[in-house]
């Protein structure tokens, strides 16, 4: 069976392999389309052609890197905006663009926390992939971005607090943030252990951050393979509908 067209907005190269790689792998497996906007890096930064590598590993196509620099890394695009810095409605746009060129019937992206650590580029694009989200189907907004396009849900990614017993410690040890949902706000946890070969193999693409102690490749890197798997096994979705299905065509497709 054929899973629905999947389109993920995502901060940073290396974010799509953490949180969404199995699911990635998984519709893209099915014979679905599924692809990848980042919104930090230069595409011409050494991160970007890591990231060409996961998604190729991910079956996700090519990069959809707007470019913007990270908020912690000047370097990340010289000459560039932080992605904070940039007006907001430049930024949506841009994502509006990219929504209608694809025409997902999913749309994933970080959850309002901006993942368990709260980088703020993750909390940024996940406010821009919402209003995106919404914007890309009305036509009298950003009519130059295309034809308008609904997608029928868009799923956050997100930790649940009943999910992170091995995974929280080891980032209150590196001394980063734990911000994990209530049990309640989280509607799938999708069992991507068929996938987690091209999972790993895609975040092991990100060989500048796995060499980094302190990011989450690194620290998955240096643990025991039993332990990293039963970690990644499980990825957890907050589901917000978006458009009504028509009577005859039943509800919105699901993970």
């Amino acid at each position: 069976m054929t899973l629905p067209d999947l389109l993920a907005v995502f901060a940073h190269p290396d974010d799509e392999a953490l949180v969404a790689g199995g699911v990635l792998a998984r519709h893209a497996a099915s014979g679905a389309r599924t692809g990848v906007v980042t919104t930090t890096w230069s595409p011409d930064s050494p991160r970007a052609a890591e990231l060409a590598a996961s998604l190729r590993i991910l079956g996700a196509g090519v990069p959809r890197l707007l470019g913007h620099a990270d908020a912690r890394v000047p370097g990340s695009a010289p000459g560039r905006a932080r992605l904070l810095d940039v007006p907001l409605d430049e930024v949506v746009g841009q994502v509006v663009r990219q929504v209608r060129e694809f025409r997902p019937e999913l749309l994933v992206t970080h959850d309002a926390y901006g993942q368990l650590t709260g980088h703020p580029d993750h909390v940024h694009t996940h406010r821009v992939a919402l209003l995106a989200a919404h914007a890309a189907g009305l036509g009298h907004l950003y009519p130059e971005a295309g034809e308008p396009w609904q997608p029928r849900a868009v799923h956050l990614a997100t930790h649940p607090d009943s999910g992170i017993a091995e995974l929280g410690p080891l980032l209150t040890r590196a001394g980063k943030k734990l911000l994990s949902a209530p049990d309640e706000h989280v509607d799938a946890a999708v069992d991507v252990r068929p996938w987690l070969t091209e999972k790993w193999s895609a975040v092991l693409a990100h060989r500048s951050e796995v060499a980094r102690e302190r990011s989450l490749p690194g620290i998955l890197s240096r643990l025991p393979a039993d332990v990293r798997e039963r970690i990644i096994s499980t990825e957890w979705f907050t589901r917000i509908d978006l458009r009504r299905a028509p009577r005859d065509d039943g509800p919105a497709p699901a993970l």
